[in-house]
């Protein structure tokens, strides 16, 4: 089992960067492939980034890419997404996610283990 929090939200311009961590404990976190999803208010949860195991492979949604970079440090069992070129449309709790793999990375349905969440806020 894997248990993962969230840190690094915050309030920033558009145009600024911020970075958040996904700070994993528990057994394995080079084992499991790892994602970031989005939840706005009054929208569904969404697929932002995911990352392979070893961090050789990375996926982006259409919305994120060329703005975002998802990495993870395996000694750390941490991951992170750094954020550049915020836009208000970026606000949303970001959620980390974990799966032993098997399924498609996009879908939330495909993760295991989620974190509780850390609130993004961009000001226009």
């Amino acid at each position: 089992q894997v248990q993962l929090v969230e840190s690094g939200g915050g309030l920033v311009q558009a145009g600024d960067s911020l970075r958040v961590s996904c700070a994993a404990s528990g057994r394995l976190f080079s084992a499991y492939v790892m994602g970031w999803f989005r939840q706005a208010p009054g929208k569904e949860r969404e697929f932002v980034a995911a990352i392979s195991w070893s961090g050789d492979r990375t996926y982006y949604a259409d919305s994120v890419k060329g703005r975002f970079t998802i990495s993870r440090d395996n000694a750390k069992n941490t991951m992170y997404l750094q954020m550049n070129s915020l836009k208000p449309e970026d606000a949303a709790v970001y959620y980390c996610a974990a799966t032993p793999g098997g399924g498609d990375y996009y879908r939330d349905r495909s993760y295991y283990y989620w974190g509780q969440g850390t609130q993004v806020t961009v000001s226009s």
